[in-house]
């Protein structure tokens, strides 16, 4: 879904390759009350901010819970509408308001039918689908 992508800018025209890179809780990093989810775009780092408030917003609204995986490709595909949108692509950094995490997590999620039916993390390896290492990585496999 969101994790690995290719889009085209709405500028340039240019095609960009969008790689989900890690999720860290900004409160750690920067003191920040949010969560970063990185991208690689076209290999140069890209963040979205999402506020930690919004995990309690979804849930009051919901019932559910934001996943990590939920989290990661509610950010990949605001990230695929802004690139569409026209965005201001000399930034590294662009944060998300708390209903455009629900907006997009509830998006991916009935994109998906399931939190359970999305696509996991990480992306180890290009030419395998982490699917195959089904929750160990590959340095834990025992030759």
């Amino acid at each position: 879904m969101y994790e690995d992508f290719r889009v085209t800018d709405r500028w340039s025209g240019e095609e960009l390759h969008c790689v989900w890179k890690g999720t860290v809780v900004a409160i750690a990093t920067r003191h920040a009350d949010a969560t970063d989810i990185r991208f690689a775009v076209n290999e140069r780092p890209m963040w979205i901010a999402m506020p930690n408030v919004a995990w309690i917003e979804f849930k009051r609204r919901t019932g559910f819970v934001i996943t990590d995986y939920a989290a990661a490709q509610a950010a990949g595909r605001f990230l695929k509408t802004i690139i569409e949108n026209g965005y201001d692509n000399g930034r590294e950094f662009y944060t998300m308001t708390v209903d455009e995490v629900i907006e997009n997590v509830q998006a991916v999620v009935d994109e998906a039918g399931s939190t359970r039916a999305l696509p996991l993390l990480p992306v180890i390896n290009d030419d395998v689908p982490p699917e195959s290492y089904a929750g160990h990585l590959p340095e834990d496999q025992v030759a």
